[in-house]
Protein backbone atom coordinates (compact mmCIF):
# COMPACT_ATOMS: atom_id res chain seq x y z
CA UNK A 1 0.00 0.00 0.00
CA UNK A 2 1.23 3.77 -1.04
CA UNK A 3 0.88 5.89 1.51
CA UNK A 4 1.31 9.81 -0.07
CA UNK A 5 1.75 12.54 2.25
CA UNK A 6 -1.20 14.69 3.55
CA UNK A 7 -0.86 18.25 1.98
CA UNK A 8 -2.49 21.09 0.51
CA UNK A 9 -2.62 21.98 -3.41
CA UNK A 10 0.33 23.11 -4.83
CA UNK A 11 -1.21 26.10 -5.86
CA UNK A 12 -2.41 27.18 -2.02
CA UNK A 13 0.99 26.30 -0.42
CA UNK A 14 2.15 28.82 -2.56
CA UNK A 15 -0.17 31.28 -1.66
CA UNK A 16 0.73 30.64 1.62
CA UNK A 17 4.24 31.73 1.16
CA UNK A 18 3.26 34.85 -0.73
CA UNK A 19 0.90 35.86 1.85
CA UNK A 20 3.07 35.08 4.87
CA UNK A 21 6.01 37.45 2.45
CA UNK A 22 3.74 39.98 2.57
CA UNK A 23 2.34 40.38 5.81
CA UNK A 24 5.80 39.82 7.24
CA UNK A 25 6.70 42.67 5.90
CA UNK A 26 4.35 44.45 7.99
CA UNK A 27 4.34 42.49 10.78
CA UNK A 28 3.26 42.87 14.28
CA UNK A 29 5.14 46.06 15.19
CA UNK A 30 2.74 47.93 12.57
CA UNK A 31 -0.25 46.42 14.09
CA UNK A 32 0.97 47.57 17.40
CA UNK A 33 1.73 50.73 16.05
CA UNK A 34 -1.54 51.45 14.03
CA UNK A 35 -3.59 50.12 17.09
CA UNK A 36 -2.28 52.40 19.56
CA UNK A 37 -2.46 55.48 17.62
CA UNK A 38 -6.08 54.60 16.76
CA UNK A 39 -4.80 54.18 12.79
CA UNK A 40 -6.02 51.95 10.30
CA UNK A 41 -4.40 48.98 8.12
CA UNK A 42 -5.17 50.63 4.89
CA UNK A 43 -1.95 50.16 3.46
CA UNK A 44 -1.59 46.88 3.96
CA UNK A 45 -5.57 45.93 3.05
CA UNK A 46 -4.73 47.96 0.03
CA UNK A 47 -1.75 45.83 -0.69
CA UNK A 48 -3.31 42.51 -0.22
CA UNK A 49 -5.98 43.59 -2.48
CA UNK A 50 -3.65 44.73 -5.16
CA UNK A 51 -2.10 41.35 -5.20
CA UNK A 52 -4.62 39.78 -5.08
CA UNK A 53 -5.26 37.95 -1.99
CA UNK A 54 -8.62 39.26 -0.74
CA UNK A 55 -10.64 38.47 -4.03
CA UNK A 56 -8.98 34.86 -3.80
CA UNK A 57 -12.45 33.44 -3.58
CA UNK A 58 -14.48 35.52 -5.85
CA UNK A 59 -15.76 34.35 -8.95
CA UNK A 60 -13.08 35.38 -11.56
CA UNK A 61 -15.63 36.93 -14.38
CA UNK A 62 -15.99 39.47 -11.32
CA UNK A 63 -12.57 40.08 -10.65
CA UNK A 64 -11.53 37.68 -8.26
CA UNK A 65 -9.27 34.73 -8.24
CA UNK A 66 -11.66 31.85 -8.77
CA UNK A 67 -10.82 30.22 -5.57
CA UNK A 68 -12.87 29.13 -2.89
CA UNK A 69 -12.99 29.23 1.05
CA UNK A 70 -10.50 27.62 1.81
CA UNK A 71 -7.65 29.93 -0.27
CA UNK A 72 -9.41 32.52 1.61
CA UNK A 73 -9.01 31.54 4.96
CA UNK A 74 -5.42 30.14 3.85
CA UNK A 75 -4.54 33.98 3.40
CA UNK A 76 -6.20 34.90 6.57
CA UNK A 77 -4.80 32.27 8.62
CA UNK A 78 -1.25 33.20 7.36
CA UNK A 79 -1.59 36.85 7.51
CA UNK A 80 -2.32 36.65 11.49
CA UNK A 81 0.85 34.08 11.64
CA UNK A 82 2.97 36.39 10.67
CA UNK A 83 1.08 38.83 13.29
CA UNK A 84 -0.88 41.07 10.78
CA UNK A 85 -4.71 40.12 10.74
CA UNK A 86 -7.01 41.88 9.25
CA UNK A 87 -10.61 41.24 11.00
CA UNK A 88 -12.40 42.51 8.00
CA UNK A 89 -11.34 39.80 5.97
CA UNK A 90 -13.75 37.64 7.91
CA UNK A 91 -16.64 40.61 6.97
CA UNK A 92 -15.74 41.85 3.65
CA UNK A 93 -15.12 39.02 1.47
CA UNK A 94 -15.83 35.76 3.33
CA UNK A 95 -19.72 36.96 4.36
CA UNK A 96 -20.28 39.66 1.95
CA UNK A 97 -18.86 39.01 -1.26
CA UNK A 98 -20.01 35.15 -0.87
CA UNK A 99 -23.55 35.95 -0.35
CA UNK A 100 -23.15 38.46 -3.43
CA UNK A 101 -21.79 35.90 -5.13
CA UNK A 102 -23.98 33.19 -4.66
CA UNK A 103 -27.75 35.17 -4.52
CA UNK A 104 -26.73 38.93 -6.10
CA UNK A 105 -27.93 39.90 -9.53
CA UNK A 106 -26.01 40.08 -12.35
CA UNK A 107 -25.67 43.94 -11.89
CA UNK A 108 -25.25 43.65 -7.91
CA UNK A 109 -22.33 41.03 -8.73
CA UNK A 110 -20.60 44.06 -11.22
CA UNK A 111 -21.47 46.39 -8.70
CA UNK A 112 -19.42 45.40 -6.03
CA UNK A 113 -17.61 42.46 -6.48
CA UNK A 114 -14.79 43.69 -8.29
CA UNK A 115 -13.98 46.20 -5.91
CA UNK A 116 -14.14 43.62 -2.62
CA UNK A 117 -11.86 41.55 -4.70
CA UNK A 118 -9.51 44.48 -5.25
CA UNK A 119 -9.89 46.09 -1.57
CA UNK A 120 -11.09 49.20 -2.86
CA UNK A 121 -14.77 48.48 -1.90
CA UNK A 122 -15.27 47.04 1.75
CA UNK A 123 -18.49 46.21 3.02
CA UNK A 124 -19.25 45.41 6.71
CA UNK A 125 -21.87 43.24 8.10
CA UNK A 126 -25.05 43.67 10.35
CA UNK A 127 -26.56 41.12 11.89
CA UNK A 128 -26.33 41.03 15.72
CA UNK A 129 -28.96 43.25 17.64
CA UNK A 130 -28.92 44.59 21.47
CA UNK A 131 -31.60 42.37 22.58
CA UNK A 132 -31.44 39.33 20.66
CA UNK A 133 -27.79 38.54 21.56
CA UNK A 134 -27.21 34.79 19.73
CA UNK A 135 -30.87 34.27 18.79
CA UNK A 136 -31.58 35.12 15.37
CA UNK A 137 -34.74 34.47 15.41
CA UNK A 138 -35.42 37.54 17.70
CA UNK A 139 -34.25 40.30 15.20
CA UNK A 140 -36.28 42.87 14.53
CA UNK A 141 -34.80 45.37 12.01
CA UNK A 142 -37.85 45.53 9.41
CA UNK A 143 -38.21 46.11 5.69
CA UNK A 144 -41.40 47.67 4.40
CA UNK A 145 -42.23 47.77 0.88
CA UNK A 146 -42.86 51.95 -0.22
CA UNK A 147 -43.40 51.92 -3.60
CA UNK A 148 -40.34 51.10 -5.89
CA UNK A 149 -38.05 51.49 -2.52
CA UNK A 150 -37.88 49.79 0.65
CA UNK A 151 -37.51 51.33 3.71
CA UNK A 152 -35.34 50.12 6.74
CA UNK A 153 -35.87 50.27 10.26
CA UNK A 154 -34.01 49.12 13.18
CA UNK A 155 -30.74 48.70 15.79
CA UNK A 156 -27.23 46.74 15.83
CA UNK A 157 -24.21 46.27 17.81
CA UNK A 158 -20.95 44.81 17.28
CA UNK A 159 -20.39 45.85 14.03
CA UNK A 160 -17.13 46.34 13.31
CA UNK A 161 -15.41 48.62 11.10
CA UNK A 162 -18.40 50.37 9.83
CA UNK A 163 -15.56 53.52 9.93
CA UNK A 164 -13.61 51.89 6.84
CA UNK A 165 -16.99 50.34 5.33
CA UNK A 166 -18.36 51.93 2.28
CA UNK A 167 -21.66 49.95 2.49
CA UNK A 168 -23.31 47.53 5.62
CA UNK A 169 -24.47 43.89 4.15
CA UNK A 170 -28.04 44.27 6.84
CA UNK A 171 -29.61 41.31 7.83
CA UNK A 172 -33.74 42.96 8.24
CA UNK A 173 -36.89 40.87 8.02
CA UNK A 174 -40.31 41.57 6.17
CA UNK A 175 -42.47 43.86 8.00
CA UNK A 176 -45.08 41.67 7.58
CA UNK A 177 -43.29 38.78 9.38
CA UNK A 178 -45.69 37.80 12.20
CA UNK A 179 -44.22 33.86 13.06
CA UNK A 180 -41.38 33.83 15.46
CA UNK A 181 -39.68 32.19 12.54
CA UNK A 182 -36.47 33.75 10.61
CA UNK A 183 -37.09 35.03 7.40
CA UNK A 184 -34.12 37.07 6.70
CA UNK A 185 -33.66 39.63 3.70
CA UNK A 186 -30.12 41.30 3.21
CA UNK A 187 -30.04 44.80 1.94
CA UNK A 188 -26.72 46.65 1.33
CA UNK A 189 -26.77 50.04 3.02
CA UNK A 190 -24.87 52.44 2.22
CA UNK A 191 -22.67 54.14 5.54
CA UNK A 192 -23.63 57.37 4.06
CA UNK A 193 -27.09 57.17 3.64
CA UNK A 194 -29.67 58.96 5.36
CA UNK A 195 -30.90 57.63 8.58
CA UNK A 196 -27.80 55.75 9.11
CA UNK A 197 -25.60 56.30 12.36
CA UNK A 198 -22.87 54.50 13.59
CA UNK A 199 -21.66 55.35 17.44
CA UNK A 200 -18.91 53.65 18.36
CA UNK A 201 -18.71 50.84 21.04
CA UNK A 202 -15.87 51.58 23.55
CA UNK A 203 -13.62 48.15 23.75
CA UNK A 204 -11.21 47.49 26.83
CA UNK A 205 -8.45 45.97 24.30
CA UNK A 206 -6.92 47.97 21.28
CA UNK A 207 -6.84 47.15 18.05
CA UNK A 208 -7.46 49.23 14.12
CA UNK A 209 -10.43 47.42 13.83
CA UNK A 210 -13.86 49.10 15.99
CA UNK A 211 -16.76 48.02 17.07
CA UNK A 212 -19.96 50.00 16.55
CA UNK A 213 -23.49 50.52 17.28
CA UNK A 214 -25.66 50.80 14.19
CA UNK A 215 -29.30 52.99 14.57
CA UNK A 216 -31.05 52.73 10.89
CA UNK A 217 -34.16 55.15 10.82
CA UNK A 218 -36.16 55.17 8.20
CA UNK A 219 -33.44 54.01 5.88
CA UNK A 220 -34.66 54.67 2.02
CA UNK A 221 -33.03 51.96 -0.27
CA UNK A 222 -33.82 51.56 -4.03
CA UNK A 223 -35.10 48.15 -5.02
CA UNK A 224 -32.31 46.43 -6.02
CA UNK A 225 -30.54 46.98 -2.27
CA UNK A 226 -32.15 43.68 -1.57
CA UNK A 227 -29.88 40.88 -2.25
CA UNK A 228 -31.35 37.57 -3.58
CA UNK A 229 -34.80 37.61 -2.71
CA UNK A 230 -37.30 38.11 0.18
CA UNK A 231 -37.96 34.89 0.40
CA UNK A 232 -34.71 32.67 0.32
CA UNK A 233 -35.03 32.27 4.10
CA UNK A 234 -32.49 30.73 5.98
CA UNK A 235 -30.16 29.19 3.10
CA UNK A 236 -29.20 32.60 1.94
CA UNK A 237 -28.02 33.71 5.44
CA UNK A 238 -26.54 30.36 6.40
CA UNK A 239 -24.42 31.04 2.72
CA UNK A 240 -22.19 33.92 4.66
CA UNK A 241 -22.43 32.47 8.12
CA UNK A 242 -20.30 29.52 7.21
CA UNK A 243 -17.87 31.21 5.62
CA UNK A 244 -17.70 33.27 8.76
CA UNK A 245 -16.88 30.92 11.09
CA UNK A 246 -14.35 29.19 8.43
CA UNK A 247 -12.67 32.63 8.44
CA UNK A 248 -12.88 32.97 12.32
CA UNK A 249 -11.08 29.99 12.74
CA UNK A 250 -8.59 30.98 10.36
CA UNK A 251 -8.20 34.33 12.31
CA UNK A 252 -7.54 32.21 15.98
CA UNK A 253 -5.44 29.71 14.11
CA UNK A 254 -3.25 32.26 12.85
CA UNK A 255 -3.04 33.85 16.00
CA UNK A 256 -2.22 30.81 18.34
CA UNK A 257 0.49 30.00 15.49
CA UNK A 258 2.48 33.51 16.00
CA UNK A 259 2.21 33.08 19.54
CA UNK A 260 3.59 29.61 19.61
CA UNK A 261 6.35 30.60 16.92
CA UNK A 262 7.46 33.76 19.11
CA UNK A 263 7.57 31.09 22.31
CA UNK A 264 9.27 28.25 20.72
CA UNK A 265 11.70 31.15 19.55
CA UNK A 266 12.17 32.84 23.00
CA UNK A 267 12.88 29.30 24.96
CA UNK A 268 15.40 28.36 22.67
CA UNK A 269 17.65 31.25 23.60
CA UNK A 270 16.96 32.46 27.27
CA UNK A 271 19.47 30.86 29.16
CA UNK A 272 19.00 31.06 32.88
CA UNK A 273 20.37 28.58 34.54
CA UNK A 274 23.21 27.41 32.06
CA UNK A 275 20.52 25.82 29.30
CA UNK A 276 18.08 27.48 27.05
CA UNK A 277 14.53 27.02 29.59
CA UNK A 278 13.07 24.68 26.60
CA UNK A 279 15.16 22.59 27.46
CA UNK A 280 12.84 21.60 31.04
CA UNK A 281 9.74 19.90 30.90
CA UNK A 282 7.98 22.78 32.70
CA UNK A 283 8.30 25.17 29.56
CA UNK A 284 8.42 22.34 26.52
CA UNK A 285 5.23 20.40 27.49
CA UNK A 286 2.53 22.99 27.56
CA UNK A 287 4.37 24.18 23.92
CA UNK A 288 3.86 20.77 22.50
CA UNK A 289 0.56 20.32 23.76
CA UNK A 290 -0.09 23.57 21.81
CA UNK A 291 1.45 22.44 18.54
CA UNK A 292 -1.25 18.92 18.88
CA UNK A 293 -4.22 21.12 19.77
CA UNK A 294 -3.33 23.40 16.70
CA UNK A 295 -2.65 20.66 13.86
CA UNK A 296 -5.98 19.10 14.61
CA UNK A 297 -7.44 22.43 14.78
CA UNK A 298 -6.14 23.38 11.40
CA UNK A 299 -7.28 20.17 9.87
CA UNK A 300 -11.00 20.49 11.61
CA UNK A 301 -10.48 24.06 9.42
CA UNK A 302 -9.47 22.54 6.10
CA UNK A 303 -12.15 19.98 6.35
CA UNK A 304 -14.86 22.48 6.84
CA UNK A 305 -13.93 24.56 3.90
CA UNK A 306 -13.64 21.90 1.40
CA UNK A 307 -17.30 20.53 2.89
CA UNK A 308 -18.44 24.29 1.97
CA UNK A 309 -16.43 24.85 -1.81
CA UNK A 310 -17.80 21.36 -2.18
CA UNK A 311 -21.43 22.63 -1.87
CA UNK A 312 -22.33 20.58 1.08
CA UNK A 313 -23.92 23.31 3.11
CA UNK A 314 -25.21 21.61 6.03
CA UNK A 315 -22.20 19.81 6.66
CA UNK A 316 -19.93 22.62 6.48
CA UNK A 317 -22.06 24.15 9.11
CA UNK A 318 -21.14 21.18 11.38
CA UNK A 319 -17.41 21.29 10.83
CA UNK A 320 -17.27 24.95 10.49
CA UNK A 321 -18.96 25.47 14.02
CA UNK A 322 -16.52 22.45 15.25
CA UNK A 323 -13.50 24.07 13.44
CA UNK A 324 -14.64 27.65 15.27
CA UNK A 325 -14.62 25.91 18.68
CA UNK A 326 -11.12 24.38 18.46
CA UNK A 327 -9.32 27.48 16.86
CA UNK A 328 -10.26 29.45 19.56
CA UNK A 329 -9.57 27.03 22.71
CA UNK A 330 -6.29 26.91 20.97
CA UNK A 331 -5.62 30.34 20.29
CA UNK A 332 -6.65 31.03 24.09
CA UNK A 333 -4.31 28.47 25.11
CA UNK A 334 -1.36 29.43 22.86
CA UNK A 335 -1.53 32.98 23.54
CA UNK A 336 -1.60 32.40 27.49
CA UNK A 337 1.11 30.19 27.19
CA UNK A 338 3.36 32.07 25.15
CA UNK A 339 3.46 35.10 27.47
CA UNK A 340 4.11 32.72 30.35
CA UNK A 341 6.66 31.11 28.88
CA UNK A 342 8.58 35.00 28.02
CA UNK A 343 7.79 35.49 32.13
CA UNK A 344 7.27 39.19 32.82
CA UNK A 345 8.67 40.05 29.39
CA UNK A 346 5.11 38.63 28.30
CA UNK A 347 3.64 41.42 29.57
CA UNK A 348 5.71 44.21 27.74
CA UNK A 349 4.88 46.70 24.63
CA UNK A 350 8.06 45.20 23.38
CA UNK A 351 7.27 41.82 22.63
CA UNK A 352 3.84 42.47 21.24
CA UNK A 353 2.61 39.27 23.34
CA UNK A 354 0.06 40.63 25.92
CA UNK A 355 -2.73 42.31 23.47
CA UNK A 356 -3.08 39.75 21.84
CA UNK A 357 -4.69 37.73 24.88
CA UNK A 358 -7.79 39.78 24.81
CA UNK A 359 -7.42 39.60 20.79
CA UNK A 360 -7.62 35.91 21.45
CA UNK A 361 -10.41 35.22 23.53
CA UNK A 362 -12.92 37.34 21.27
CA UNK A 363 -12.74 34.04 19.60
CA UNK A 364 -14.53 32.50 22.43
CA UNK A 365 -17.51 34.61 22.15
CA UNK A 366 -17.47 35.85 18.38
CA UNK A 367 -18.84 35.73 16.03
CA UNK A 368 -21.05 33.11 17.95
CA UNK A 369 -20.47 31.91 21.57
CA UNK A 370 -19.12 28.23 22.11
CA UNK A 371 -21.64 27.48 24.51
CA UNK A 372 -24.23 28.06 21.20
CA UNK A 373 -21.81 26.21 19.72
CA UNK A 374 -21.69 22.84 21.98
CA UNK A 375 -25.45 23.16 21.33
CA UNK A 376 -25.18 22.87 17.85
CA UNK A 377 -22.67 19.53 18.16
CA UNK A 378 -25.20 18.37 20.91
CA UNK A 379 -28.27 18.40 19.01
CA UNK A 380 -27.31 18.01 15.53
CA UNK A 381 -23.84 15.65 14.92
CA UNK A 382 -24.97 13.61 18.45
CA UNK A 383 -28.52 13.95 18.36
CA UNK A 384 -29.42 14.74 21.77
CA UNK A 385 -32.84 17.29 23.01
CA UNK A 386 -32.58 20.41 21.96
CA UNK A 387 -31.43 22.16 25.50
CA UNK A 388 -32.68 26.03 24.53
Amino acid sequence: MTITAFSEPEERIALRQAVAKLAGSYGREYIEKKSREGGKTTELWQDMGKNGYLGVSIPEEFGGGGGGIADLAAVLEEAAAAGAPLLLMVVSPAICGTVIARFGTDEQKKRWLPGIADGSFTMAFGITEPDAGSNSHKITTTATRDGDEWVLNGAKTFISGVDEADAVLIVSRTADAKTGKLKPCLFVVPTDAKGFEAQPIPMGFVAPEKQFTLFIDKVRLPADALVGTEDAGIMQLFAGLNPERIMGAAFSNGIARYALDKAVDYVKTRDVWGQPIGAHQGIAHPLAKIKIELEQSRLLQQKAAALYDAGDDFGAGEFANMAKYAAAEVACNATDVAVHSHGGNGMTQEYGLATMLLAARIGRIAPVSREMILNFVAMHSLGLPKSY
